[in-house]
């Protein structure tokens, strides 16, 4: 409640206009309806002057008619409550769903392709399908994918579910946690109005404020996950609230919609931008020395990737604003409402306190944990037990965080299905295949490696995983774009660039996207469409302004 009614004075400043609550009905003496209406039983009646008494002597003392009529409900049947109607799937795109699956899983493999991995792609689009139909919740669809993969013994049950053990999604669960604390102590509410207070003069400024506090996060925190789920999704669920725009009750896209999706297409940029900003960085920089002879070293990777980077960073979000623009745009008392909010709120309580502590132990881990070896999932844990353990957040609300473990059912369940495509052999053929067809075209470099560059970027709807999709197919795709003559590190410093940025294409290909979609604010068709349209941006951003800053410092 308190969040609320907070919210109303500061939603009012960014232009929302509140209705008095006018009474439904108007009752007027006199009104010519009742002089027209049928005549009604007096004990349903209400008389239009006091009733004088009648004489005792004739009048015989009887049951009202309202006791009759008690009695008699009285002896009637309780009428049954009516049955709930059941919620099963949406027969239409199940069906789609199934019929993807059974089609491909008969079609006969091509030449090269082990029949398990054929099975199991038919069964990986087949989930795919679901997931962008939604017939079920997206939990619900991936468990079926992986219960057909078993039934049909094309995976084990171990080798299913196996993904489940992985970090990562676990430790997009955390974020969750971690945002239910933020919020429900005040300190996200704090923090929000800080940033309003601030930032908040428009909701263009906002956004850039959080893009950049992002970025300049991105070299220390190596895992776009923890950064995403454990410090800006909070803080942005705060803003929403806070700015009266919040899931399920129509006010998505008053601000919610366009923010969560711009700080997620900005989240892939920040972290392409520097080679300590995702965790499968250093193994792209490692593939390189070991495919070309030369290495990436950190100075190199931020030289090459700050000019297209800042460009991205800077147009993305201008260019959401015009095509998925927030409905609440400028809101010029906001500030000033914000620092009385912030007045009102007084100091810092002692869950704020403990909330705030828990948030640097987390954040300083994940960014000195190198040293102490010590993973970001593990440090995510230690908070999350510093809270359990202080009663900030109780474990009955971590178990109602339904979104935290429907996130974590279908990441994992799409992990483990395209870690199984590629062990499988399909993904090593599908890079040998692509490789002898571009070789044989006779194209010049520049065309060779920009078809290269597109059919790695966009097979990335096949992966869960920047890592897995990195191990898979990057020294293949390098060494047949040096084959063909193009620039060995230039070919290496692109694809490394790309293999970040095309994590924006789903709301499953980096650590970042199951956060922000998880929130629920943007539909999954606008989340692919606005994915797809960014990431020709960002190709024609980093290619284009990028191609001429390579050469400028020499790269080809």
């Amino acid at each position: 409640m308190a969040a609320s009614t907070a919210a109303s004075p500061l939603c009012h400043g960014l232009g929302l206009r509140l209705r008095p609550r006018l009474p439904a009905i108007s009752l007027r003496r006199g009104s010519t309806a009742a002089a027209t209406s049928k005549p009604i039983s007096l004990s349903h009646a209400l008389p239009s002057r006091p009733l004088s008494p009648a004489p005792a002597a004739t009048t015989r003392r009887a049951l009202p008619p309202v006791a009759a009529s008690a009695s008699a409900a009285a002896r009637a049947p309780a009428s049954p409550p009516p049955k709930p109607a059941l919620q099963g799937a949406a027969i239409k795109p199940l069906l789609a769903s199934i019929a993807t699956g059974v089609l491909i899983w008969f079609l006969p493999p091509p030449s090269g392709v082990p029949r398990n991995a054929w099975q199991l792609l038919a069964i990986f689009l087949s989930t795919i399908v679901g997931i962008v139909t939604q017939p079920l919740p997206l939990g619900a669809v991936a468990l079926l994918g992986l219960g057909a993969a078993v039934l049909t013994r094309t995976l084990t049950f171990a080798a299913a579910f196996s993904a489940f053990g992985d970090p990562i999604p676990w430790l997009i669960a955390l974020a969750f946690f971690f945002a239910r604390g933020f919020i429900k102590t005040g300190l996200g509410s704090r923090v929000a109005y800080a940033f309003v207070s601030a930032f908040g003069g428009s909701s263009l400024g906002l956004g850039y404020a959080l893009v950049f506090a992002e970025a300049l996060l991105a070299p220390a925190i190596p895992s776009v996950a923890a950064r995403a789920g454990g410090i800006f999704l909070p803080l942005v669920k705060s803003l929403c609230e806070a700015c009266g725009s919040r899931t399920g009750d129509g006010t998505e896209r008053k601000l919610g919609s366009w923010l969560m999706l711009t700080c997620f297409q900005t989240s892939v940029i920040s972290s392409a931008m520097f080679l300590t900003a995702m965790a499968a960085n250093p193994l792209a920089a490692n593939l390189t020395a070991t495919t070309i002879g030369e290495g990436i070293g950190w100075t190199l990777w931020a030289k090459a990737a700050i000019v297209p980077g800042l460009l991205s960073l800077v147009l993305v979000p201008l260019i959401l604003y015009v095509i998925y623009p927030p409905e609440v745009k400028s809101s010029p008392d906001a500030p000033r409402l914000a620092k009385e909010r912030l007045a009102k709120m007084g100091p810092m309580t002692k869950e704020e306190k403990i909330m705030a502590g828990t948030l640097l132990l987390t954040v300083g881990l994940w960014i000195f944990g190198g040293m102490l070896n010590v993973d970001a999932v593990s440090a995510a844990i230690l908070g999350l037990s510093v809270l359990l353990i202080s009663g900030v957040v109780t474990w009955k609300e971590c178990l109602a965080e339904s979104v935290a473990w429907d996130t974590l059912t279908w990441f994992a369940a799409l992990i483990a299905m395209a870690g199984y495509l590629n062990k499988f052999g399909l993904i090593s053929w599908f890079s040998e295949t692509v490789v002898k067809f571009i070789g044989g075209l006779g194209l010049s470099w520049q065309l060779s490696f920009g078809v290269l560059v597109l059919l790695y970027f966009y097979s990335h709807y096949f992966f869960a995983s920047g890592a897995a999709h990195i191990g898979a197919m990057f020294t293949a795709f390098l060494s047949v774009a040096s084959a063909l003559g193009t620039p060995s590190l230039f070919a290496a410093m692109v694809l490394s660039f790309l293999s970040n940025i095309m994590g924006g294409i789903t709301h499953y290909g980096i650590g970042s996207a199951p956060v922000f979609y998880g929130a629920g604010y943007v539909p999954l068709a606008q989340w692919w469409g606005y994915g797809f349209l960014i990431s020709v941006v960002n190709i024609i951003i980093w290619l284009g302004a990028g191609g001429f800053w390579w050469k400028m410092i020499g790269l080809w």
